[in-house]
């Protein structure tokens, strides 16, 4: 008993010039002689230079000294601080990966000027908006950055500022400094009993909330991906954005700066506020429209506000907002301690050094996130679905294009213990990656394959039996194509390959409707031949004159005597002569050379 559940990915546009789908087949058996081989490492983003050298990474922002030092015990590490744009994107083409904070731009330019070599971005820090997401991705750059290392200093800061600007502390600093003393000026207001609406519950606005409970506030929260769970552990209430508005005596903003969050505080949103509001934001400038805050003090909506974070910083000196008397400003303090800025630069030179050996962070946001736990196990499942896709498209004969492609994976796990997105990403570098000039990883292979009007769906067959191992098959079905190796075709005229895993190594187990058992290692010869004795040993003589050291073959048969597949693994390329003497063989009726 099996059965089987469905997904897929489509694309458009125009198609990759020779591939395509499909799935099936019962099979047949097979005879295979073993020969020692080689393990691989899984590399998912890839990174060396070119020459084998190390890598080279550009820190384009100041980052602390224990972080730097890690980097350098890795990489060539260039610090250099204020570049240009122009600056940057001439440099950007010698460098393998960059980190930055909030005040570089990595746009569009910067990973064109790159011509493919940037790999890796760090951002140290939590906010990714100075960063071109869809180009990185469209160029296959992971990016990565340090979400947890300055959450307490944030939410410090944020509290801070609410005592502050509650207390009229910078004014009133400022007015015994000038000589004055104006006690009656600067009477301020308690915070307990208040209502703080805390405006976006990640992890800054819940250690917000945590200390504000402790203030003796009323915490309500609005964020319409926080759990309900997590907010009432801690005794905040999760209410609509109109009703936090509505309702809060103070507002704190940690949202990102998203197009849905650009100026989202505005003249409509602070009409809807309580008279008298009072506002924090170490989040991002963006998110409020400075003129709008401007008009909502002035008009007594707005009774003061403590700002960290601005539109554009510095601010200009004579900006109305930073010079109004309400209204409480600091430099982009935020992470602003000497733990965080450690802690910061620590976490993104982990992760940026990290991504550099293949490995996929944590903290990647332009990636599908993927457990280690899951990484581990899958390991040598995702070189089995890069091979596999690598060699059906090298069976595709010219002409009409591959469009569709069906991946179908065999397994006594449940659909929802099996997370096949890494395996669909690697099988599509395999098939785009022969024939294309593209380089193709988990970050940009949906991206990739849409792009190219490839559609690829995927199937899971249910089996009976223990569910010790994640996957027993892959299958890769290419449809709609001419194969230049005719016995590659299913039984409905896909080309199909199929493989396992077998004591951690990738192993070829099907073509077509031909059961054979090769590593996939090196190259493979494919040759389709009448079933008769001494065929083994006439092709093993051929490439043992020329010097090709053969690593594993098999054979596999439709019934004795009949037509068979055998499947070489070789460690060399056998050269021109070689392969002709092979398909002169009179048994030999057509062959296939694979680079694996």
């Amino acid at each position: 008993m099996s059965a089987t559940a469905s997904s897929a990915i489509s694309v458009a546009t125009k198609p990759l010039k020779s591939l395509s789908l499909s799935s099936r087949s019962p099979l047949p058996s097979a005879a295979s002689v073993a020969f020692p081989t080689p393990r691989r490492r899984l590399v998912l983003v890839a990174c060396t230079a070119g020459d084998g050298s190390k890598p080279t990474i550009l820190v384009a922002e100041k980052l602390g000294e224990a972080g730097v030092k890690l980097l350098e015990d890795f990489a060539n590490v260039d610090c250099s601080y204020n570049l240009t744009p122009e600056e940057l994107n001439t440099k950007i083409s010698l460098c393998d990966a960059l980190i930055v904070r909030s005040g570089t731009k990595v746009g569009r330019e910067v990973f064109e000027s790159s011509r493919g070599r940037l790999k890796v971005v760090g951002r140290a820090g939590v906010g990714i908006d100075n960063v071109d997401l869809s180009a990185a991705t469209e160029f296959g750059c992971l990016v990565v950055n340090a979400p947890t290392a300055n959450t307490i200093a944030a939410a410090e800061h944020g509290i801070a500022l609410l005592a502050g600007m509650a207390r009229n502390v910078a004014q009133a600093d400022a007015s015994v400094k000038a000589g004055e003393w104006k006690r009656n000026k600067y009477v301020g207001v308690s915070l307990v009993g208040k209502t703080l609406a805390v405006m976006g519950f990640g992890k800054v606005g819940t250690e917000v909330a945590r200390r504000a409970k402790g203030l003796g506030m009323r915490v309500i929260a609005h964020d319409p991906y926080a759990p309900a769970d997590r907010a009432h552990a801690i005794g905040v209430d999760l209410v609509s954005f109109d009703e936090a508005l509505a309702t809060a005596d103070f507002i704190s903003l940690h949202m990102p700066l998203t197009p849905a969050t650009s100026k989202i505080l505005n003249d409509e949103t602070f009409a809807k506020m309580k008279k008298g509001v009072r506002i924090v934001n170490v989040a991002r400038g963006g998110v409020i429209d400075e003129d709008a805050l401007v008009r909502a003090l002035d008009a007594g909506i707005v009774a003061q506000a403590a700002l960290d974070v601005f539109t554009k910083e510095p601010p200009a000196k004579d900006s109305p907002l930073v010079q109004h008397e309400r209204v409480t400003v600091t430099p982009h303090l935020g992470a602003s301690t000497m733990e965080a800025q450690e802690g910061v630069a620590i976490e993104i030179a982990e992760a940026v050094v990290g991504a550099l050996n293949g490995e996929l962070a944590a903290t990647a946001v332009n990636a599908p996130m993927v457990s280690a736990e899951v990484l581990t196990e899958l390991k040598p499942y995702v070189i089995l679905a890069e091979k596999l896709g690598r060699l059906a498209v090298q069976l595709v004969a010219g002409g009409s294009g591959v469009k569709n492609v069906k991946v179908s994976y065999t397994s006594a796990r449940a659909t929802d213990d099996l997370d096949t997105r890494l395996l669909r990403a690697m099988i599509t570098k395999g098939i785009i990656e022969p024939i294309s000039d593209v380089y193709v990883n988990l970050v940009n292979a949906d991206f990739t394959a849409k792009q190219r009007g490839l559609r690829i769906s995927e199937e899971r067959v249910l089996l009976d039996g223990s569910p010790e191992n994640p996957l027993e098959t892959i299958t890769v079905q290419l449809g709609n194509v001419e194969s230049k190796f005719a016995s590659s075709l299913s039984e409905s005229g896909e080309v199909k390959v199929e493989g396992r895993v077998k004591d951690g190594v990738p192993h070829l187990t099907k073509v077509g409707s031909f059961e054979v058992d090769v590593t996939l290692e090196g190259s493979i010869i494919l040759c389709r031949q009448v079933d008769q004795p001494g065929m083994i040993g006439t092709v093993g003589s051929i490439l043992g004159e020329s010097n090709v050291n053969v690593n594993f073959m098999s054979v596999g048969r439709i019934a004795p005597r009949k037509q068979a597949i055998m499947a070489i693994g070789v460690d060399d390329q056998p050269s021109k002569e070689t392969l002709k003497k092979i398909g002169e063989i009179p048994a030999v009726e057509e062959f296939v050379f694979l680079k694996v």
